[in-house]
């Protein structure tokens, strides 16, 4: 059988083992098990018939899907094996250098679902759609399987701050960015630092977190660039202070700061318009 239909570019085959790597080492938080659960993936896809292979429209993806229930599966058995905890693990020390000791201890946290889910989700952008196929969940319990591990994530990363002190840091954030002033902005937020986007598919937006102090800087400051049109102030958000960003009258993100003792450890950013939505409806 002619097999010419099934070539692809060498940088396409590559970049589709490091997504596929990527997905696996946050999953399981250890990339030699990221290693085998990739292995696993392809032999599940050269385990199909020719003609099942012709019918996949979208290799990459069904091997992303196939990478993810390996994942989750293995996730659950060591949950209920109880083991020692991961990222002690070679593998696990680079992704806790990638994105930090703390927030790595709290991914360990979460239920296999909710790291499933909220990796899938917040972590690599994909579709509601494809984490509920992945995660075996319809789209609704995915979504609440996200909100949790939020919730969770915040919880473990935030050291009680006083309202007042919470207050003058939101503001110093907001100063800072209404400056462009890149250093003391930087100055505000922990060295391993984090800034998820949602744009929730429905507007352009960086699918990854990004993670550092600097760079966390840099991507905030390019969303909120200066513009005669574009605003930012301080508001209360999920009942601390947090930045909402206007476009002319409208509310095109709201950002919520989670801090720790003097410094933010983590931004959420919500550019998704649905859920902008009650925002718009209700002028602050």
């Amino acid at each position: 059988m002619d097999h010419v239909g099934d070539a692809a570019p060498i940088n396409e085959l590559l970049d589709e083992r490091r997504h596929l790597l990527e997905v696996a080492h946050w999953m399981l938080g250890d990339r030699a098990a990221g290693e085998r659960t990739i292995n696993e993936a392809y032999e599940q896809w050269y385990g199909l018939s020719d003609p099942e292979r012709a019918g996949v429209t979208t290799p990459r993806a069904w091997l992303t899907r196939a990478a993810g229930r390996i994942c989750l599966a293995r996730l659950a058995v060591s949950d209920e094996d109880e083991p020692a905890p991961r990222g002690h693990e070679d593998g696990g020390t680079r992704l806790e250098g990638e994105v930090g000791a703390v927030l790595v201890r709290a991914l360990d946290a979460l239920s296999p679902a909710e790291r499933a889910a909220f990796v899938l989700n917040d972590v690599f952008g994909m579709t509601p759609r494809t984490v509920a196929g992945i995660v075996g969940q319809s789209e609704p319990e995915c979504a609440e399987l996200v909100d949790r591990a939020r919730r969770s994530l915040r919880a473990r990363r935030a050291e009680p701050t006083p309202p007042h002190r919470q207050d003058e840091i939101a503001d110093s954030v907001r100063q800072a960015c209404a400056d462009e002033d890149a250093d003391r902005l930087g100055s505000l937020l922990a060295p391993d630092a984090t800034v998820f986007y949602d744009g929730g598919g429905r507007i352009r937006a960086l699918t990854r977190p990004v993670h550092g102090s600097v760079q966390v800087a840099r991507s905030l400051l390019t969303l909120l660039a200066h513009h005669p049109r574009t605003t930012v102030h301080t508001h209360s958000v999920n009942g601390r202070t947090g930045l909402v960003a206007r476009y002319d009258d409208q509310v095109a993100a709201v950002i919520t700061l989670d801090i720790a003792g003097a410094r933010v450890v983590q931004v959420w950013v919500m550019l998704n318009p649905d859920k902008l939505r009650a925002w718009n409806r209700h002028r602050s």
